[in-house]
């Protein structure tokens, strides 16, 4: 038989599908997979049940409902003071990883220059080489995270088509500084660049940091695609509902992408998110204060059974350096250790490089049931006590 396309088929399995698996079948508690539990609100499963039962129940429009279209520009001038069309500027998708697949298929070029900051979420590489694009990948290294600024610099050239920007950013916790994000779009404008900008987690920060957009920087507004989810907004990851906001040069380019993926998303989870953005101040006040407590639970308990925790101000994930408690395994060693003896999982954060000495880094998910994190915190407390 013929190959398969190249770059999926050396991809293999997400590691996340893969360390979920395991746990499922070793009975752990699942840490590792950044998938939220006990936080759905039910007034917005109330609103999707309504609307499944209202219908309609045939294609909505390709772009998305004009409710929820509405709404993401709505959000848009409440939160961060930005103004913008809803019909010629927001587009509904299927999910993030849709919103940055169409993002990436619609603007880059074969030879394209795309610049990546690692750890990254691993979409953004497959999805960037077969559009034809050339990775140049920025390190950012435990613990502090500091962005590099010399080194971003010089992955920049003529050639370069886009940079990705996560922010609050997966797995590190990051949330990128006013400073940080004006010395990025310095470089976008002298490169006559654009900027993809993975926001999910905008209202997943902590500690009084507050999330800034990149588009509402100078001269960004013509450059940056930034990308939403309702998912991560609304802990409903199963629903797949993302949204992208650009003006109308870099949208339209994005929306013929779409067209050829998904093309359309279910019209009753639209309707059901529209209702959601609208949420009062309290629902993502609330939000960020359980999840800071979830985070403090974890960290604190993972810290006294030996780990050593880097700080978080953002996402629903904890990073974890091991080295006290094992100094042979390797990340990817030790999270299946984990798994399989003590009964817990967490993901090795060297995957989120392409190669290096980040090896002795976990990633744990803290957006889960308080008597999970307990039990897991027991779990752990039982096993590393019998070494």
């Amino acid at each position: 038989m013929k190959d398969a396309n190249s770059i999926f088929a050396a991809c293999g399995t997400t590691i996340f599908e893969v360390m979920s698996r395991l746990a499922v079948e070793h009975g752990a508690i699942n840490l590792g997979q950044g998938f939220p539990e006990g936080l759905e609100p039910p007034a917005l499963l109330a609103e999707a049940a309504r609307a499944v039962a209202a219908g309609p129940h045939q294609y909505p429009p390709m772009m998305g409902i004009e409710a929820l279209r509405r709404a993401v520009a709505a959000h848009a001038l409440r939160f961060y003071d930005l103004e913008v069309d809803p019909m010629t500027e927001v587009m509904v998708t299927s999910g993030a990883t849709e919103a940055l697949a169409d993002c990436l298929f619609g603007l880059i070029e074969p030879g394209d220059e795309v610049v990546l900051i690692e750890p990254l979420y691993d979409s953004y590489l497959p999805i960037v080489r077969r559009a034809g694009g050339t990775a140049r990948l920025v390190r950012l290294e435990p613990p502090h995270w500091t962005l590099p600024r010399d080194q971003l610099r010089a992955a920049f050239s003529r050639r370069t088509k886009l940079m990705i920007l996560n922010s609050p950013m997966n797995p590190t916790g990051k949330v990128f500084t006013s400073e940080e994000l004006d010395f990025i779009a310095g470089l976008l404008i002298e490169h006559d660049a654009y900027c993809v900008c993975d926001e999910v987690y905008e209202h997943l920060t902590y500690d009084g940091i507050g999330h800034l957009p990149l588009i509402t920087r100078p001269g960004m507004r013509e450059r940056c695609l930034r990308i939403g989810s309702a998912g991560k907004t609304f802990s409903l990851t199963g629903w797949k509902v993302g949204y992208v906001t650009a003006c109308p040069a870099l949208l339209t380019p994005v929306a013929r992408a779409h067209q050829f993926l998904t093309f359309t998303t279910p019209p009753h989870l639209q309707q059901a998110v529209a209702f959601g953005l609208a949420s009062e101040d309290e629902y993502y006040r609330s939000l960020s204060v359980d999840l800071a407590g979830r985070r403090d639970r974890l960290a604190e308990g993972l810290t006294a059974i030996g780990f050593e925790m880097l700080p978080a101000g953002g996402s629903y994930f904890l990073v974890a350096d091991f080295r006290r408690l094992d100094t042979a395994a390797d990340d990817l060693e030790f999270c299946r250790r984990l798994t399989i003896e003590a009964g817990v999982t967490a993901v090795p954060v060297s995957i989120f490089y392409q190669a290096g000495a980040i090896r002795h880094y976990v990633r744990f998910c803290f957006a889960k049931r308080r008597d999970a994190l307990d039990e897991a915190l027991n779990r752990l407390t039982r096993f590393f006590g019998h070494l």
